[in-house]
């Protein structure tokens, strides 16, 4: 099972980035635990400084806005 999260503040783009991981978990019949972290403190102990990211396994895999295909071949190559 994968680890999944969202690394933002919960603006839009985070909401988006949320959004699209679990359409492509569904899509891809993938089991994940995916989860939001919005406290900073926590998102810096990533090296993150820019947001939304995700992060797969505990590896920071895309950030910023990232298109749906990306995302869900970042899921598919976990």
């Amino acid at each position: 099972m994968l680890n999944i999260k969202i690394l933002g503040g919960g603006c839009p783009n985070c909401t988006i980035l949320y959004n699209n991981v679990v359409s492509a978990c569904r899509e891809l019949e993938i089991e994940a635990n995916i989860s939001k972290v919005q406290d900073f403190t926590e998102i810096s102990q990533y090296g993150v400084m820019s947001t939304p990211a995700l992060v797969i396994n505990e590896n920071v895999v895309g950030l910023g806005k990232l298109k749906y295909k990306k995302i869900r071949e970042l899921i598919k190559n976990a």
